[in-house]
């Protein structure tokens, strides 16, 4: 009975805000149901997320040894590249999984500072591909992606980028 008036009415604790992330309980379940879309295929996703940044951004692109010399088309058959993003969106769904756990939020991204970091990358590259993730997230939900969905992954993409930053003074 209380999941029908949750349903109906909304939980309570919906609007509260995590004053350590910024977003609201309901932001974190929009934010988690909608990389569990994602998530279930998260190879292809993370190689299309991937590839539409190094089109969008071909500096970016120089800055990834391994594949700085394949054209971005011809990333999407190699095995060594799609290793690669399950990585990048292992870690995603490591520190969205934790949106409640601060601290692990915090030890998980701050590690992905401190290895950017460390490469000569910075702030600049993650404020792009932002951009990028937002775009696959409308490509991916259409007219599901409402203003609400929006906010919150705008919302989320900067918090966790900000944690990004702090794992390492990037430029």
């Amino acid at each position: 009975m209380g999941s029908m008036l949750t349903y109906f009415l909304g939980n309570p604790d919906d609007d509260v805000v995590d004053p350590k992330l910024g977003l609201t309980n309901k932001e974190k379940r929009i934010v988690r149901e909608t990389w569990a879309v994602l998530r279930a295929n998260s190879v292809k996703v993370g190689v299309d997320i991937m590839i539409s940044y190094f089109k969008r951004f071909p500096q970016h692109h120089r800055a990834f040894p391994p594949f700085k010399d394949i054209p971005a088309d011809d990333l999407l058959d190699n095995k060594k590249f799609h290793a690669h993003c399950q990585g990048i969106m292992s870690t995603l769904n490591d520190a969205i999984d934790a949106l409640d756990d601060i601290d692990l939020v915090d030890a998980i991204l701050h590690t992905t500072g401190k290895r950017h970091g460390r490469r000569g990358q910075g702030r600049q590259e993650f404020i792009d591909l932002k951009g990028v993730v937002m775009d696959a997230l409308r490509g991916t939900f259409g007219s599901k992606f409402t203003t609400e969905v929006e906010v919150a992954w705008d919302k989320a993409i900067d918090a966790l980028f900000s944690k990004i930053f702090e794992g390492e003074d990037m430029i």
